[in-house]
């Protein structure tokens, strides 16, 4: 096999192809392939012809008639598919439907392809096959087709007020620079006969491509600023609290557009196509902005992200703020983040729902409303709740007051008066009586011990705070006791002989020392009080003494003496003195017992009363 190498160029219908090199292929029996080059660059959207020519023996020594043949060729084809042995005609190629052909004159090979595609570029193979036994050729290693388009880069760019000044290059791997090249603006012509660059004012909207001179069918893509971009979330439908989202952007760009993800008011969160949140929270709803930027300018698209979430934990204010006092207006207020939003229920403590709203008023509160409060934030997805303790401050109510013992006030006894009072906050207490000006002591509870009857009477209690006062009466009866009664009795019965004893010892000396008087009256009382008819000279002046004890007092014993004025009737008559004994009770006016029964006035009399 022998081999030889060139650089050439090659006029091809319909475009220019550069022939980077020609390689000749051949067997030692004569066989062979001879492809023109083996590397072919060719712009998209153009028509290349790869050619070559190839050898076979014109004739073969047969070995089974043992006589020289002709070789005649049956069959050519070209494939980029299969194998040497097994290859796939392009003719039969899906991928080459309609844009293949094949031409040939004796031994030479031309394959045409029209509307070059980028997935056109591949080694491309000649086989022929004829009529010898055995004899059918590949010819290797074939041809490599590289399919490339003219591109316009951007090589400087500089945003201003008057667009954005570029500077444009033309440019094609496959093909060494031309003499003219055309610029076009919107697939108009701009202009002509120009070098590879390009130097421009570009605005939004503009899209610029270029093409050699007199293949303008044939133009490079386009520039242009980045197109509005696309923006999805995956997964669709609703966004809850603790997935995973992805925010995806893009846009239509030439050059291809960078990414950069950010929310408002915020630094970038990503400089990539595609934004993850990977456990989303509440704090992340919101609205994002996905900028595509290229050397020719930028464009940006907006979404909002709406995070779905239960209730966080409510917060609850009372209005006005400050003490609460009882009949003012009071609004209970509650709230809560949560997506959706949430509904309020308010309820006191171990009681029914008491209004579905955010707010719950007391019109005109009272102390019976003091306690704790709740409020329930819910939607679909929980709920939470938060209390609250209201304090009503009120004034004392009307006071209870009470004795203690509750059975009949017996002289004597301890006895403790109680005044209580619903009040807040809580009340002070003061105990007076009724026609004294001094308190007679501050607390709860009053106790008197050794109750006398004098203690008798209306005692009221007053009950204080800081938001007003309230008072009751208590009447307190105080009897004698039996007890009191029963020492009377002894200690009468221990005085009155004693006083007796006196009285005769007193009305002794009077005898001895006072002269008789004589008195008609005197005398008619003697009569009448001396049973033995004695002589007036015989008689006694008569002496009273009276003996009372008082339920007004403590029941003391005490006793009167009072002489009666003595009558003489002679200087020697004898005077008798008469003692009346009484024990009164009350302050009824004091009466001669002989008056009221008509009984003698000699007689000694005791009466001793007793307190039922």
């Amino acid at each position: 096999m022998r081999g030889a190498a060139m650089r050439l160029n090659t006029a091809v219908r319909g475009f220019v192809v550069v022939v980077l090199s020609v390689s000749v292929v051949q067997s030692p029996d004569g066989w062979g392939v001879t492809y023109t080059s083996t590397q072919i660059c060719a712009v998209k959207g153009s028509t290349v012809e790869i050619k070559c020519s190839y050898t076979y023996p014109s004739w073969i020594y047969g070995q089974t008639y043992k006589t020289y043949q002709t070789t005649k060729v049956q069959m050519e084809l070209w494939f980029t598919k299969g194998t040497n042995h097994n290859p796939v005609d392009l003719k039969s190629d899906s991928d080459y439907t309609g844009r293949v052909e094949y031409r040939s004159n004796q031994k030479d090979c031309t394959l045409r392809i029209t509307e070059l595609r980028e997935s056109d570029s591949a080694v491309y193979k000649f086989r022929f096959i004829t009529n010898q036994q055995g004899g059918s050729y590949t010819g290797s290693p074939g041809v490599t087709l590289t399919v490339t388009d003219l591109q316009v880069q951007v090589i400087t760019s500089q945003h201003g007020q008057d667009g954005t000044q570029v500077q444009l290059k033309c440019h094609s791997s496959c093909l060494p620079d031309h003499p003219s090249y055309v610029w076009m603006k919107n697939g108009q012509v701009i202009l002509r006969e120009t070098s590879s660059t390009l130097r421009y004012s570009f605005f939004p909207e503009d899209n610029i491509s270029c093409a050699l001179k007199g293949h303008e069918e044939f133009p490079s893509p386009s520039v242009y600023d980045p197109k509005p971009p696309s923006v999805s979330v995956s997964p669709s439908g609703e966004i809850t609290e603790g997935s995973s989202v992805t925010l995806t952007c893009s846009s239509e760009a030439n050059p291809a557009a960078t990414y950069v993800w950010y929310k408002r008011n915020s630094q970038p969160l990503s400089k990539n196509s595609q934004l993850i949140l990977s456990s989303i929270q509440s704090s992340d709803s919101g609205e994002y902005y996905c900028s595509a930027v290229n050397k020719l300018g930028s464009k940006r698209k907006s979404i909002t992200i709406d995070v779905k979430y239960d209730p966080k934990p409510p917060s609850v204010s009372v209005s006005p703020s400050g003490e609460i006092t009882e009949g003012s207006s009071v609004t209970l207020t509650c709230s809560s983040e949560a997506n959706p939003a949430a509904t309020y229920v308010w309820y006191k403590r171990n009681s029914q729902p008491l209004s579905k709203n955010s707010q719950l008023i007391f019109s005109s509160i009272q102390s019976s409303d003091s306690g704790e409060y709740y409020c329930s934030a819910v939607n679909k997805l929980g709920s939470k709740r938060k209390s609250i303790t209201i304090d009503v401050k009120y004034a004392p109510k009307l006071p209870s007051v009470s004795v203690s013992p509750s059975a009949e006030i017996v002289e004597g006894s301890s006895v403790t008066l109680t005044c209580s009072s619903d009040a807040n906050p809580a009340a002070s207490y003061t105990w007076y009586k009724e026609d004294e000006d001094s308190l007679k002591t501050s607390g709860h509870n009053f106790t008197i011990s050794n109750i006398r009857p004098e203690h008798s009477g209306s005692y009221y209690c007053v009950a204080h705070n800081n938001r007003g006062t309230h008072n009751s009466t208590l009447q307190l009866t105080v009897v004698a006791g039996a007890g009191t009664l029963e020492a009377a009795g002894v200690t009468a019965a221990v005085l009155l002989p004693v006083i007796f004893f006196s009285v005769f010892l007193w009305i002794q000396k009077k005898r001895m020392s006072k002269e008789p008087v004589k008195s008609e009256d005197r005398a008619n009382n003697r009569e009448q009080c001396l049973p033995d008819q004695r002589q007036p000279e015989e008689q006694d002046d008569l002496q009273y003494t009276s003996i009372h004890f008082s339920n007004n007092q403590a029941d003391p014993l005490y006793s009167n003496i009072r002489a009666a004025q003595p009558h003489r009737h002679m200087q020697e008559q004898e005077v008798t003195e008469y003692t009346a004994v009484r024990f009164n009770r009350g302050s009824a006016a004091k009466r001669d017992r002989s008056q009221e029964t008509g009984e003698s006035p000699c007689a000694l009399y005791s009466t001793v009363n007793k307190t039922r």
